[in-house]
């Protein structure tokens, strides 16, 4: 584990002690009683070579696209260096709603503050949170969020699958302008990890936590049609007895269980992507995939043979993620996972390890209920696949009727029962 691995254990979710030190009389507190919840989430993942160009920025602006599940009138924003190598220091920072691209609407723009102060350092491994500021959020609406960092970041801590657009300027804090027309285009967030709305009494957070497939891995960009973002729809819809619930997607593009990749491992940042998130009550999980796959990939520096897992392995670490959101007070649905014959890392030894795994998700009774995945986009006629409607082309990830179907799977009322087991 890197030193930067073991600052993110101890530091992620809490704002660095200097910086809560340094309050200011005029920052805008928290009110007594205010309930949040997260309503758009991100994983950080480090800057890794060869997934894409993550130099990081120099006296720039990056404004970035998020897609809300819940709406309020108060807003927070969550900015993260778990990754860096070096303190981060954010110069300014606004939020908007979207207009058209990289627009925002007219009297929209918000300055954001940090403790009272325009800008805020970001120790290495820590995050900071907003005061926050009153702004209509409505419900499945796009957001603006605008960064100015006055000086060389280096490598960013980032989620590099961001599917909707992200706009990078060229030299000068551009946070307040209406629009940044000629920036340079990625699909990536930077730095980004949460959006927070203030919400009636008895919200909750559904935490969607997972890999690509929960990532929204071969959806259109832009379109907001990964799993997560459907059963949002399919809740806004407001039919659960006037209740409400944000979905928050913690799905890392090559997540496994036991062993890192492009992000850590579950069991390493499942405190900080799940427990930690406001108002989290609910995890749906869908891991696994990649611990069956990847002992059968080739990857350039990896000995992938030697990070082989077992079926009993993989349910022994689902086993200890059920017990650490028990112990939280969440509950915790098990996702089985996904048919994936004919994708580049399937074989047969590992299409048996997937059907153990499922087999033990559905009747183990070890969770507090399933959603079945497989069943939802399988090929009844060959249900080692994907329904071909459903398959992106790659055999392993959902085309967008496919995470339709997947959204579709979720019962609504799971969410009406009462506490954790």
């Amino acid at each position: 584990m890197t030193a930067v691995m073991r600052r993110r254990t101890w530091s992620r979710g809490v704002v660095a002690l200097a910086a809560l030190a340094a309050i200011s009389p005029a920052a805008a507190a928290p009110r007594r009683g205010e309930h949040w919840v997260a309503t758009w989430t991100a994983s950080p993942e480090p800057a890794a070579a060869g997934l894409g160009s993550n130099e990081g920025f120099n006296n720039q602006t990056v404004r970035m696209i998020v897609h809300t599940s819940i709406g309020g009138a108060r807003v927070r924003v969550r900015l993260s260096n778990a990754y860096g190598a070096a303190p981060l220091t954010i110069g300014a920072a606004h939020i908007a709603r979207r207009g058209e691209g990289a627009a925002i609407q007219a009297n929209s723009d918000r300055p954001l503050m940090f403790s009272g102060n325009a800008s805020v350092t970001i120790p290495a491994g820590a995050l900071a949170l907003s005061d926050p500021v009153d702004l209509d959020v409505p419900a499945l609406s796009d957001l603006v969020i605008s960064v100015f960092v006055p000086g060389s970041t280096g490598p960013a801590t980032w989620h590099l699958t961001g599917h909707h657009p992200t706009y990078v300027s060229g030299p000068g804090d551009l946070t307040a302008s209406a629009d940044m027309a000629g920036a340079a285009t990625k699909t990536s967030w930077y730095w980004l990890s949460g959006v927070d709305v203030l919400a009636p009494d008895g919200a909750q957070t559904i935490i969607a936590f997972g890999d690509s497939i929960t990532d929204g891995a071969a959806a259109k960009p832009d379109s907001n049609s990964d799993w997560p973002s459907e059963l949002a729809r399919r809740l806004a819809a407001g039919t659960l007895r006037g209740r409400k619930f944000s979905v928050a997607n913690e799905g890392i593009s090559g997540n496994r269980i036991w062993h890192d990749f492009i992000g850590q491992n579950a069991l390493a940042r499942f405190d900080a992507d799940a427990l930690a998130q406001p108002g989290a009550a609910f995890v749906i999980i869908l891991e696994g995939i990649n611990d069956i796959g990847f002992s059968e990939a080739k990857i350039p520096g990896r000995d992938t043979a030697a990070e082989a897992v077992t079926a009993d392995q993989i349910i022994a670490g689902l086993r200890q993620i059920i017990e650490r959101a028990h112990e939280h007070g969440l509950k915790i649905f098990g996702g089985t996972l996904t048919p994936f014959e004919g994708a580049r890392y399937q074989s047969a030894e590992g299409e048996a390890k997937r059907q153990a795994v499922n087999a033990w998700i559905r009747t183990s009774g070890a969770f507090d209920d399933v959603v079945d995945f497989e069943q939802a986009v399988r090929d009844p006629a060959h249900p080692g696949r994907l329904l071909p409607a459903y398959d992106s082309g790659d055999h392993l990830h959902p085309s967008g009727e496919g995470y339709k179907a997947m959204g579709d799977a979720v019962n609504l009322s799971l969410f009406l029962s009462g506490a954790a087991r």
